[in-house]
């Protein structure tokens, strides 16, 4: 029987996400300018690093500027820059546009980018800084030395979909690290596992979820502006449901259309992907989308809980960044420089953890005084009950974001904290809908779940 293999290193990141990877350009970089030697690794469960990066966000550069100071914006894999921005109100057959963007929605000086081509842009710079990037390996269990975290299992190989061992089954490795940092990404499997052990989560919000879904259109060549944006609420959401709809124009004639549905809904029967196609279903949409071909599709969970849902955020020996922990700023629908920047304080921690040979719970704990004398803290605090107002509903969760913009972020009644209920407890039974019933799927416009989970390219063999 083979035997599990064991590798050492210094800094293990898990998940090769742009939390992970400027992360491991930042620490790189400090030990260097220190004069210490440390290896540090990242883990990626997919083939390549940006294989499983959906294609189509907006970035606000704040943290890549950081990150890179001697570039300029030019330097950066964006597809655009914002040129046009628009906020509309839909119902089932007109739009109406809002008078103006406010604030907290405004993208001026952010850009329109492919995930992918960012991650894999990082993820050269990371190999080139000496990150080593091990692709094709999920990580499957923490190691623990009693209570402290010493290094992370990765999944066996050779196993079948019966989870039976094939001919050239290898066991998993241990990785030991004397720093892990979780960049998994949401609901990552280490990243429960690690909450639900030290009870990261204690007398906070639970975490309240989100699900975006998007297709890829191709349309004729000069149809497609390059950095148009426009955000919607309303149809097919209605007011009762948590969410809304954005179209963004990239390069190449792409447009990318996609739609958030908040996971707190009452009716069972909500489903995100078929809420998709029934935005499609609309005179504008349909209007932009009708001479085009469908090309990629995706789907992601989003933490929409906000600051009060972010969990402790280290233990001895591991941190969490990124989507791990929460960092999305749901009133902006925005959360990679966030998901960087905590990458950037994990790594500015561990550089002193090493220099120190400490690396215990007390130590690792200044990563969270990093984060709350950071901008993460000043953006994410005026947003903090921007979620919780639409438990009351569109109209209220709008009158809740006005005084919150007026008040730096609170809510309801001026108070500064407003509490939550997980979004599953919310679910009533017995409910029915025929909010379907009018979809068709022709598998040209209007597509089916499988039919769109092929066109994600989503494929694992074990």
């Amino acid at each position: 029987m083979a035997e599990r293999e064991v590798l050492d290193v210094d800094v293990l990141f898990v998940g090769a996400g742009p939390a992970s990877l400027a992360g491991a350009i930042h620490l790189k970089r400090l030990l260097r300018e220190s004069g210490q030697e440390a290896s540090v690794a990242v883990l990626e469960k997919a083939s390549e690093v940006g294989a499983h990066s959906l294609s189509g966000a907006i970035v606000d550069p704040r943290a890549l500027r950081e990150l890179f100071p001697e570039n300029s914006v030019s330097d950066f894999p964006f597809e655009a820059e914002v040129s046009e921005e628009h906020l509309y109100y839909l119902t089932e057959n007109r739009k109406i546009p809002f008078p103006f963007v406010p604030p907290s929605m405004s993208h001026h000086n952010c850009f329109v980018t492919s995930l992918g081509k960012l991650t894999r842009w990082l993820g050269g710079i990371c190999e080139n800084e000496g990150v080593d990037i091990f692709c094709g390996f999920s990580g499957t269990e923490i190691l623990y030395d009693g209570n402290q975290v010493t290094g992370v299992r990765t999944g066996d190989r050779g196993i079948n979909k019966s989870g039976e061992k094939k001919p050239q089954y290898e066991p998993g490795a241990d990785i030991n690290a004397k720093v892990i940092i979780l960049g998994e990404g949401t609901r990552g499997n280490l990243t429960k596992t690690l909450i639900n052990r030290h009870e990261l989560m204690s007398e906070k919000n639970p975490q309240v979820w989100a699900v975006g879904v998007k297709e890829l259109w191709k349309m004729p060549s000069g149809t497609v502006t390059p950095g148009y944006v426009a955000h919607t609420m309303g149809f097919p959401l209605g007011h009762d449901i948590f969410g809304g709809a954005f179209l963004y124009g990239m390069q190449n004639d792409i447009w990318d259309l996609g739609m958030v549905v908040g996971l707190d809904y009452k009716n069972p029967a909500v489903d995100s992907h078929h809420e998709l196609q029934r935005m499609k279903n609309h005179p504008w949409i349909r209007s932009l989308l009708s001479e085009g071909e469908m090309i990629a599709y995706g789907a992601k969970s989003l933490p929409e809980g906000g600051w009060f849902s972010i969990p402790e955020l280290s233990v001895g020996g591991a941190m969490l960044i990124g989507d791990s922990a929460g960092f999305l700023n749901g009133q902006r629908l925005k959360g990679i420089h966030l998901a960087m920047k905590s990458g950037m304080l994990a790594a500015e921690t561990t550089a002193e953890a090493l220099s120190a040979g400490n690396f215990t719970e007390t130590q690792l704990a200044d990563y969270r005084r990093r984060v709350e004398s950071s901008w993460i803290r000043d953006e994410l605090w005026g947003a903090r009950n921007f979620h919780q107002g639409f438990d009351k509903g569109l109209l209220g969760g709008l009158i809740n974001s006005g005084i919150g913009l007026a008040t730096n972020g609170r809510g309801w009644g001026f108070k500064n904290r407003l509490f939550s209920e997980a979004g599953h407890t919310k679910m009533e039974k017995g409910i029915k809908t025929d909010r379907y019933k009018d979809l068709q799927f022709d598998r040209k416009y209007l597509f089916d779940k499988v039919t769109d989970v092929y066109y994600s390219a989503t494929a694992h063999e074990e």
